[in-house]
């Protein structure tokens, strides 16, 4: 198969608007929909076909390499193109203890599509941008690689993003989405219309993602673009946290739309939602559509004889997820 060539993954765009009856909006004579980006493609749904569609472009059918933590969804989605599409993939992962531990069921599919992993120690993977450290981390992949930030996000994955906004012109008043690198939220913005309002709901803690949307924009397009805002309320105690209370707001919405909700972005992006509405946030007539940007995971049979590696993850406030210590000052790096 051509990389170039991605329409032949079949990707189902635009992705479908569901409206749902939800009294705790109808009753403020606001309307809700969801944006089922998780229905784009079965292994780069959501914001991860947007994001990478062009970046694989580019790529043509180069290796790749990105980054990622030990239940990224990114580095998923990059091994599945890698195998769809016929290219090496290289995943560099946060935690160099992981290397001596049986592969989680994420990181096992990733494996299993053909992906190499490395691990590194975190004040490696924090230092991933600084060019030595890159030029030492791309000694891991075959020669003429091509690089994929943590989560994808870049400008190409901004200028990706912005046919999601276009996709609801005339269809929203404010359209939410759950933010972990920003980069979703920078393109989203770009491609709405004057008078249309996107709202991120970060789920890592930590106050500075809007920094990291604005120089997003500024690579993509050379300056600020739409209308958009965060609030920082939800993200339940940090990446890849789901407190109890978050869970059974989880529960309560899937019982009643029957839809599945992925708890790490999406339920964090509805609770942030539906708080808001409680709250008055938004005056009546207000059409509301909450991107869908992933569903739960659904583990494949191969996955469910692996070992679950451990459901640690890095709570702090950094953009790599984490402020856990670092076993060490020497860089670490140990492969699979």
């Amino acid at each position: 198969m051509n990389a170039f060539d991605l329409s032949r993954l079949r990707p189902r765009l635009p992705s479908p608007l569901e409206p749902v009856e939800d009294e705790r909006f109808t009753r403020r004579g606001l309307t809700l929909s969801l944006k089922r980006e998780d229905l784009i493609h079965p292994d780069l749904p959501g914001n991860k076909w947007r994001k990478l569609a062009l970046n694989l472009a580019a790529a043509g059918g180069r290796p790749v390499l990105t980054f990622g933590g030990a239940y990224s969804n990114h580095l998923r989605a990059v091994a599945a193109a890698g195998r769809l599409l016929g290219f090496p993939t290289v995943g560099i992962v946060r935690g160099d203890e992981l290397a001596g531990r049986p592969l989680n069921p994420s990181l096992a599919r990733c494996a299993a599509d053909g992906m190499r992993l490395a691990f590194v120690d975190r004040a490696t993977y924090r230092a991933k941008n600084d060019p030595a450290t890159r030029a030492m981390l791309l000694e891991q992949a075959p020669a003429g690689a091509y690089v994929v930030p943590e989560g994808g996000s870049n400008a190409l994955a901004v200028q990706g993003c912005v046919e999601l906004g276009r996709e609801l012109a005339g269809a929203a008043d404010t359209v939410a989405v759950a933010c972990g690198t920003g980069g979703t939220l920078a393109g989203l913005a770009a491609g709405l219309s004057p008078g249309q309002h996107a709202l991120g709901v970060p789920v890592l803690k930590g106050g500075f993602l809007g920094g990291e949307v604005r120089a997003l924009q500024e690579a993509a397009f050379g300056g600020p673009r739409g209308d958009w805002s965060l609030d920082d309320r939800f993200h339940c105690g940090g990446y890849a946290r789901v407190s109890p209370a978050l869970d059974a707001f989880a529960r309560d919405f899937e019982a009643r739309h029957g839809l599945a909700i992925e708890r790490l972005y999406v339920a964090k992006m509805l609770l942030g939602l539906t708080t808001l509405a409680e709250e008055g946030a938004f005056p009546a007539g207000t059409r509301l559509v909450a991107v869908v940007t992933g569903a739960p995971d659904t583990p494949r049979p191969e996955d469910e004889a692996e070992q679950d590696g451990g459901a640690e993850h890095d709570s702090g406030t950094a953009r790599d997820g984490g402020t856990a210590q670092d076993g060490g000052a020497q860089p670490a790096v140990s492969s699979r």
